[in-house]
């Protein structure tokens, strides 16, 4: 039987008018949270990265607010065999 672990990478779009930020965050095994964002600027940069070390895509979800302004979060959940 395989074991896995899992990860999550959140990226997180907050905008207003013209002016907006883009960062990424990753939710490794242990529970450690880092920014990630100097790594790459869209998620396929990241996904790429993660998936050289073995992640692979389990599944994709987005939550969009446009009430106020502009707020979008993408969460990207990965596995990998446990090593």
């Amino acid at each position: 039987m395989v074991a896995w672990e899992y990860a999550l990478l959140v990226r997180r779009y907050q905008g207003q008018g013209r002016n907006f930020h883009v960062s990424f965050v990753w939710y490794a095994p242990d529970g450690s949270r880092t920014d990630v964002t100097a790594y790459g600027d869209t998620a396929i940069a990241h996904l790429n990265r993660v998936g050289r070390e073995g992640w692979e895509l389990v599944s994709a979800a987005e939550d969009v607010n446009n009430v106020q302004g502009s707020t979008e979060v993408h969460r990207y959940h990965l596995k990998r065999p446990l090593r």
